[in-house]
């Protein structure tokens, strides 16, 4: 009698629930791992910096519209983010000379624009700089100046802000849009609720964020306490910033310039 043959078992060998959990994409992004994708977000990010000895950052917003040979101020506000990438980077202590941790290593949200330009001026400066890149329904992609190894992309707005500013030891913010408005008002809400610690905050181009934003009246409705406008202050050169920083109470490391 010929031996009947043992039945196929191809069916479960194909099996989405055969697969290893940590090779099964449709697992891992089903809506049961939301907190384990924040998670490995969080992490995989968290680790590249430690091995790069990151320590501090200073974070710098701005538009993603605004270009190099851009028309009326805009020229001006991209040279100026590229010299304060530099001047950060050649003062604060992100170049290491003894093996140490890194601190205030420019940041930014690692697309075009002003991130581009922060994180061109710290290039330049022979130092290491941070892109947190998001995925957005327009690909942005990262500009071509910031660290290779250091330039991350999130799907989660949330862990992208809690990155740029969990490192921050000062935060200076371009003209911009809806975007820079967002980052900017979550550092500001940290500060102004003691969630974070003391920080500078630098709004650039002071006619700008006056005419675009009208502190006074926040004040005069009572939005907000008068002491609050002190959680801010203006400049209009990279330099100007720099020293802004210092007055509110950066430490810079080594001065390498």
């Amino acid at each position: 009698m010929t031996a009947k043959a043992p039945p196929s078992n191809a069916a479960q060998m194909a099996s989405p629930s055969y697969r290893l959990a940590a090779l099964d994409e449709d697992f891992l992004l089903g809506d049961s791992m939301r907190g384990l994708r924040f998670l490995l977000e969080y992490a995989k990010a968290e680790e590249a910096l430690r091995v790069w000895g990151v320590r501090s950052t200073v974070v710098v917003f701005g538009s993603a519209r605004i270009a190099e040979t851009g028309p009326g101020r805009h020229a001006g506000w991209y040279a100026a983010a590229r010299e304060f990438g530099r001047i950060v980077s050649q003062r604060g202590g992100a170049i290491l000379q003894n093996g140490g941790p890194r601190d205030n290593v420019i940041a930014t949200g690692g697309g075009p624009g002003i991130m581009e330009a922060a994180n061109r001026g710290a290039s330049e400066a022979g130092a290491p700089s941070i892109g947190f890149n998001i995925t957005l329904p327009f690909e942005q992609e990262p500009n071509a100046y910031s660290t290779p190894e250091l330039t991350f992309r999130f799907h989660y707005f949330a862990m992208r802000k809690m990155h740029l500013a969990m490192r921050a030891n000062a935060l200076v913010v371009f003209p911009g849009g809806f975007g820079t408005f967002d980052e900017l008002f979550e550092l500001l809400t940290l500060r102004q609720t003691h969630k974070s610690p003391p920080l500078p905050i630098v709004l650039f181009d002071e006619p700008y964020w006056r005419a675009a934003i009208n502190f006074d009246v926040l004040v005069s409705e009572g939005m907000i306490h008068p002491a609050d406008l002190e959680l801010f202050r203006f400049a209009d050169s990279a330099e100007a910033a720099w020293q802004a920083l210092l007055d509110g109470g950066l430490r810079p490391g080594e001065d390498i310039s």
